[in-house]
C-alpha cells in the first residue's frame, strides 16, 4: 500500500491506498458506512428544500436509476425562475456567499480577501474585515465562506484562500460586537498545503448535513495531480470542523472524499442528501457530478460522459454542457432542482431532480440568459428563492453600473 501525507492545523495524516478500491467498487464498499453518518442528522448547511428566459439545455447521461422516492414531491418539469428584487450593489469580485442563522449574508471578495455582511432585508453593507495571508492572483484569492455547522455556540466562520504558498482553509471568529472592519479573529489554519495555481484554485466550502465540512479543490492546471494519490489537488475533500479526516471516508486517515476532478466550484446537497458538484470542463463539456465516496470522476482521462470503449473505471456526469453555455461556478438546491450559475455562459441553468434517481426528470433549462452577465454563486434563500451573485467584475466579464449584485430570485 502507498501513503500520502496530509497537513491539518498542527497534524499530519497519512492516506493510504487500498488495492482495488477504486471508483464504483469502492463506492459501492463505502455507501453504508458514509450512509450511517448523515442518518437522522439535520442539515445546518443553509441548503434548504429580470424575467427567465429558456436557452439551449444540456446533455443528460442515461444510466440506470432508482425509482423516485414516494416521500419527495417532484418539480414541474418546465420550472421558472425570475429576479423579484436587487439586494445589493457596487461589491467588487464577490465569490464565496454564506447565510448566517438569522439570514443575513457574508460575501467574500476574492481580490481584496475581505469578507462583508449585507443586510437580507436592507442590502446595507458593513465591512467585517481582511483575512490575513490572502494573496490573490490569477484565479485564486480569498473564495469560499462557510458559517459554522455549530455557529450559535461557536460564531466562526471558515474560509478558503490562496497564500503565496498554497490554497488553505481557516475559520474565525465572528465578534459582532468589535468595531466594522475589525470583527473577524485571526485565522486558524486547519488545513494546508492544497496545491494552488495561476488557475483552478477550486474554492468551495460547505457543511453537509452530516456536519462535516466538505472543500471542492482544483489540479491548478496541472491535471496529472487529479490522479495522484499523494495530492488535494483535483478532488472533493471531506473533514471535521477542525479539518481532520472523517471515519467513512475511503481512506480512514485522508480527507480525499472522491478524485479525478478538473475544477470543482459548486457543492449542494439535494432533499435526499445526495451530494451534487459542479466541474469545469477543459474545451468541450463543463460536468454536473453526483458524488460517491471513492468514486473516481475521470480527469484527466476522461471529459464529461466517457464514449463507450474508454475503458477506465469512472463515473459519468449526471449532465454535461459545452463550455459556452455554462463554465460552471456555485450550486444550490431548492424546490427539488438543482440550480447552477454560469459564468462564461451567463445563465442560470435548472436541473430538476426525479427523487431518489439519478437521472434529472427533464433536461436542464436556462433562465436569465445574458441579463445580468456572468453568474458566480448561488445560494438557497429558503422556500421557493435563491440568492444569486454575479461575477461580472472578476477580469473576465464586462461590467455594468452597479455590478457586482446581489440577485434575489424566485424558482420553481
Amino acid at each position: 500500500m502507498r501513503g500520502a501525507v496530509f497537513g491539518s492545523g498542527s497534524a499530519v495524516f497519512r492516506s493510504v491506498r487500498v488495492p482495488g478500491a477504486r471508483g464504483p467498487a469502492a463506492a459501492a464498499l463505502l455507501a453504508a458506512a458514509a450512509l450511517a453518518l448523515t442518518a437522522g442528522c439535520s442539515s445546518t448547511s443553509g441548503d434548504p428544500g429580470g424575467s427567465g428566459t429558456s436557452g439551449a439545455t444540456g446533455t443528460t447521461a442515461a444510466s440506470p436509476s432508482a425509482a423516485p422516492s414516494p416521500t419527495v414531491s417532484l418539480p414541474p418539469a418546465e420550472g421558472s425562475a425570475k429576479v423579484v428584487s436587487t439586494l445589493t450593489t457596487g461589491l467588487d469580485s464577490p465569490w464565496g456567499l454564506a447565510v448566517l442563522p438569522g439570514g443575513d449574508l457574508l460575501v467574500s471578495s476574492r481580490d481584496e480577501g475581505t469578507v462583508t455582511r449585507v443586510d437580507a432585508k436592507s442590502g446595507r453593507k458593513t465591512l467585517l474585515g481582511s483575512v490575513p495571508g490572502v494573496s490573490p492572483a490569477g484565479e485564486g484569492g480569498l473564495l469560499g465562506l462557510a458559517v459554522s455547522a455549530t455557529y450559535g455556540a461557536d460564531h466562526q466562520v471558515y474560509a478558503y484562500f490562496t497564500t503565496e504558498s498554497d490554497n488553505r482553509i481557516a475559520r474565525m471568529v465572528y465578534d459582532e460586537r468589535r468595531p466594522a472592519g475589525e470583527q473577524l479573529g485571526a485565522p486558524d489554519t486547519i488545513l494546508r498545503g492544497i496545491p494552488k495555481g495561476a488557475v483552478h484554485n477550486g474554492g468551495r466550502i460547505a457543511f453537509g448535513p452530516d456536519r462535516m465540512l466538505y472543500a471542492g479543490t482544483g489540479e491548478t492546471g496541472d491535471d496529472g495531480l487529479a490522479q495522484d494519490e499523494d495530492s488535494l489537488a483535483g478532488k472533493i475533500l471531506r473533514m471535521t470542523p477542525d479539518g481532520e479526516p472523517v471515519h467513512g471516508n475511503p481512506a480512514a486517515d485522508s480527507v480525499v472524499y472522491s478524485p479525478g476532478h478538473r475544477n470543482v466550484q459548486g457543492l449542494a446537497w439535494d432533499g435526499e442528501k445526495r451530494l451534487w458538484a459542479s466541474e469545469f470542463g477543459q474545451d468541450t463539456w463543463d460536468e454536473l457530478n453526483l458524488i460517491e465516496p471513492g468514486g473516481d470522476y475521470g480527469w484527466p482521462d476522461v471529459e464529461g460522459i466517457a464514449p463507450k470503449g474508454a475503458g477506465g473505471d469512472f463515473i459519468d456526469p449526471v449532465a454535461q454542457w459545452k463550455t459556452a453555455e455554462a463554465s460552471p461556478s456555485g450550486i444550490a438546491y431548492a424546490k427539488g432542482s438543482v440550480w447552477m450559475a454560469g459564468l462564461r455562459g451567463e445563465r442560470l441553468w435548472r436541473i430538476p431532480l426525479n427523487g431518489s434517481a439519478k437521472e434529472p426528470l427533464a433536461k436542464p433549462r436556462a433562465f436569465l440568459e445574458g441579463t445580468y452577465g456572468r453568474l458566480r454563486t448561488v445560494v438557497a434563500a429558503g422556500g421557493d428563492k435563491l440568492w444569486v451573485v454575479t461575477g461580472n467584475t472578476d477580469g473576465r466579464g464586462d461590467p455594468k453600473p452597479g455590478d457586482d449584485r446581489i440577485l434575489l430570485v424566485e424558482v420553481e
